[in-house]
């Protein structure tokens, strides 16, 4: 069978195999039942319905033709590394300076992986995250995320 859509292909085996990857992982914790899901039952239906929905964008790159087929461009290296890498530092941050700062911090850095950066868009992208998360991580579910950093109490 032939590739019509190099792009959707590609695509498309990538949400197939991160959407299995996840399913798969979420088998390790308790799926409950409907009236009462466990762990394992939310990111269950996540990782399958990704991988659907990434069979259907598979199928349509085997199937509808396009014009040139089109070709996958260059690997975008720098804002990979800049986003990971964002996400690694909010990792290793969060529990040592809290929410405030390392959650802004992520916002900002990742933002500079774009091509039209602009300090201010970030600063209020960053605020109205933070204060999103606040509501719903520690407002609505009382998950205890540090707020501030470990000296500050």
């Amino acid at each position: 069978m032939k590739i019509k859509s190099q792009r959707d292909f590609w695509s498309g085996l990538m949400f197939v195999a991160v959407g299995l990857g996840f399913a798969w992982g979420a088998t390790e914790y308790s799926f409950g039942t409907s009236a009462r899901p466990g762990p394992g039952y939310f990111p269950f239906g996540l990782g399958i319905l990704m991988a659907v929905l990434g069979g259907a964008v598979l199928f349509k790159a085997l199937t509808i033709a396009t014009e040139d087929g089109e070709p996958v461009g260059r690997f975008a290296w720098k804002p990979l590394i800049i986003i990971v890498g964002s996400m690694v530092v909010f990792g290793l941050l969060l529990p040592r300076v809290g929410m405030f700062i390392a959650l802004p911090l992520l916002v900002i850095t990742s933002a500079l992986a774009g091509d039209e950066f602009h300090w201010g868009e970030a600063i209020v992208n960053a605020a109205i995250i933070t204060a999103f998360s606040w509501l719903v991580f520690i407002y609505g579910l009382n998950l205890t995320i540090p707020l501030k950093p470990w000296f500050m109490g």
